[in-house]
């Protein structure tokens, strides 16, 4: 069995409040990521994005460490994280600085990133990301790369998003007790972000709405960038603990059912369609109609959705007056386990008014069957992030510097500085 580093490959690892996914992939000389090794169980001890049972995520994350590493033919030592929970939030700072020599050099794009993100923040918070926007050249605004441009000054506006100190350190703690180290700690909605939006999307304007079991991770792109992000500690099991209320059944059952049988429009549903319901208390199963179940499951998701809208106006509404370019108009994407339901498309279209679609990975290669469905989009984006955060040859020519490079580098950086 051969090390992970030995290998040029990157893990992610996405622990989430039903799931824990552990994904190996091999950076190719093309520098796409080929998928080499899968690895999930269901998670125990995490509620919202937070760590509640350290000895049960640690198992959890242990059971699908060792699948992926059997699959793979590696040892893992290393991984890229996912975060999530309410704790995190976001904001837009702004800095300027004198360009040296007339002429934008790296060291200056560098020097008003800095600047930008030397703003004080809460000593319980730290920075997970600073992500640049655009940058400012004298009266030239828009700029996505200024470097070797002339100009006397350089304005920077960049994206902080920040998470509380303690709820990372465990989760991170929960994977070193596995005996694994962390590379990178990236919000989950950024990781996903990199799984399934194109750079069209990003640049029309898209919000990704990530749907897991105990969180919805949102991520709004416009102009190419981020704008905004959030957390909301509302999910897919509020809809699996409204079915098994309404119906007397276990939650393991209420969660199946809603797998197999759940449909998140009642007028999709065929009335002659019917669902066998366990009991509890070992009385006899019932037969329901599934039609009865949707009109359980549509009015919790149309809540959930409508949670997001409220966000996603507010914060059009701050751009608007910022300045920015606020329209959504690539619309909603959906993705997460949760997305995975019939009919949601057409549910969140009615909450949204605007185009839906269900997020899948992109770019990928390898093991496509286990992973390009939403529930692994998360994992996937991990790979994506860790691939562009790090390169693996000495010798390789440096890439062209982007945005989409730098905040790369410049997030590489902050993390291992502070």
């Amino acid at each position: 069995m051969t090390k992970a580093a030995d290998k040029k490959l990157i893990v992610g690892l996405d622990i989430g409040t039903s799931k824990v996914c552990a994904l190996v992939g091999e950076v190719l000389p093309d520098g796409n990521v080929n998928v080499i090794g899968v690895g999930s169980s269901p998670s125990r001890g995490m509620d919202k994005g937070g760590v509640n049972d350290l000895e049960s995520v640690v198992k959890s994350v242990q059971r699908a460490v060792d699948q992926a590493e059997l699959m793979a033919d590696c040892q893992i030592g290393s991984v890229c994280l996912s975060l999530s929970g309410k704790h995190i939030s976001c904001q837009t700072e702004k800095g300027m600085v004198p360009i040296s020599d007339k002429e934008v050099t790296q060291d200056d794009v560098d020097n008003v990133i800095h600047t930008a993100k030397s703003v004080k923040i809460s000593d319980e918070q730290r920075t997970l990301h600073v992500i640049p926007q655009e940058f400012a050249i004298d009266y030239q605004e828009g700029i996505k790369n200024p470097v070797g441009l002339s100009g006397v000054r350089m304005e920077a506006s960049v994206h902080l998003i920040t998470c509380h100190n303690d709820m990372a350190r465990n989760i991170v703690k929960a994977v070193e007790r596995c005996g694994l180290s962390v590379d990178h700690l990236i919000f989950s909605g950024l990781a996903t972000s990199h799984a399934v939006l194109t750079p069209d999307e990003r640049e029309l304007g898209v919000c990704v709405v990530d749907i897991g079991g105990g969180t919805m991770d949102i991520a709004i792109w416009t102009g190419g960038a981020l704008r905004h992000a959030e957390v909301i500690p509302y999910a897919g099991n509020a809809v699996t603990s409204d079915i098994a209320y309404a119906f007397g059944t276990p939650p393991g059952d209420a969660e199946d059912i809603k797998v197999k049988y759940g449909c998140a429009l009642s007028e999709l549903v065929s009335k002659d369609a019917k669902v066998d319901v366990p009991s509890v208390g070992g009385r006899p199963s019932r037969s329901l109609q599934s039609q009865t179940l949707a009109e359980v499951i549509e009015p919790r998701y149309s809540e959930l959705l409508g949670l997001v809208n409220q966000k996603l106006l507010t914060v059009q509404d701050q751009l608007r007056e910022a300045g920015v370019k606020h329209h959504l108009a690539a619309g909603i994407v959906l993705t997460g386990g949760a997305a995975q339901m019939e009919g949601l498309t057409e549910c969140a279209e009615r909450v949204f008014r605007n185009q839906v679609r269900i997020g899948q990975p992109l770019d990928l290669s390898g093991l496509t069957d286990y992973v390009q469905s939403p529930p692994y989009a998360t994992a996937v984006g991990l790979l994506h992030y860790g691939k562009d955060s790090q390169s693996f040859d000495e010798n390789a020519q440096e890439p062209k510097r982007s945005v989409t490079g730098l905040f790369s580098r410049i997030g590489g950086w902050f993390e291992k500085n502070f």
